[in-house]
């Protein structure tokens, strides 16, 4: 088979700033990366215009395949609203090819009906918005037992009750799919791998944070190497971008050399 073309979530190195994030994926052979607006004292947060980041993207030979997220997605009114016209008038003007939606994860809109409800209305408000710049919404289910959207199907079924199939894509996230504990893959729905690993057995799976997110390497216990299997034998041929939370990672002194043993390792087995 093929090299799988991985990506880089600027979660890895939140420290570098987007040049310096930018140089680090190209030392790597990576030309896709995701930029975030949650990162203080960086790019999107610090007020760096959509163009000149548009310009450090081009001047690397990169390609930003999404921006990482409108926060709380499906809890739709008018702060959401304008928050969104903001980030997808970024992605357009920063060349970003989607945006990333991450649900409500707090314990509120869980309920049966309730979340299937909030979770159209805002499909149904994002859709015409996502489709007049050109940019795919990347619906990320997330398995903590808070979340208000922990499963795939249910995603699934909300993007084609609003004819979005077009319009949105799935973030297939190893660590969230572990917890979620939903046997459901979509790979044909499925836009976004997001790979990261858990090392330290002595947690429960309930307990699992994103601080516990690390490079994925032999002491893996999410089954990255059998998730990114799965889905590559169904069909999915898109990036897998490295998102690891943990401090230890963001504070590693070589972060090319730690991404570059991952990449190797995960290479070797899919």
């Amino acid at each position: 088979m093929t090299a799988q073309p991985f990506a880089l979530n600027h979660m890895t190195t939140p420290g570098l700033p987007l040049d310096a994030f930018f140089e680090l994926a190209k030392s790597l052979g990576i030309t896709s990366v995701e930029i975030r607006n949650d990162l203080a004292g960086n790019a999107i947060l610090d007020g760096t215009p959509a163009k000149d980041v548009a310009a450090l993207a081009a001047i690397h030979g990169i390609t930003i395949i999404s921006i990482n997220a409108l926060q709380r997605f499906n809890e739709w009114n008018s702060a959401r609203q304008k928050e969104a016209e903001e980030l997808i008038a970024y992605a357009r003007d920063c060349g970003a090819k989607a945006l990333v939606l991450v649900p409500v994860n707090d314990g509120s809109g869980q309920a049966d009906g309730e979340r299937q409800a909030n979770l159209h209305e805002a499909l149904a408000a994002l859709k015409p918005m996502l489709e007049s710049a050109g940019i795919i919404g990347l619906v990320e289910p997330l398995g903590f037992e808070i979340c208000s959207l922990r499963s795939k199907t249910e995603a699934v079924e909300a993007i084609k009750a609003t004819g979005g199939e077009q319009t949105f894509r799935l973030v297939h996230d190893t660590f969230h799919h572990h917890l979620a504990g939903e046997p459901a893959t979509y790979p044909d729905m499925t836009g976004l791998v997001h790979i990261s690993g858990v090392t330290d057995g002595r947690i429960a799976v309930s307990d699992l944070r994103d601080s516990h997110r690390v490079l994925v390497d032999q002491n893996d216990l999410l089954d990255n190497v059998g998730q990114i299997r799965s889905l590559r034998a169904e069909g999915y041929a898109g990036p897998l971008s490295f998102e690891p939370f943990a401090a230890e990672v963001h504070e590693v002194a070589d972060p090319a050399a730690a991404i570059k043993q991952s990449m190797d390792h995960i290479r070797a087995r899919i």
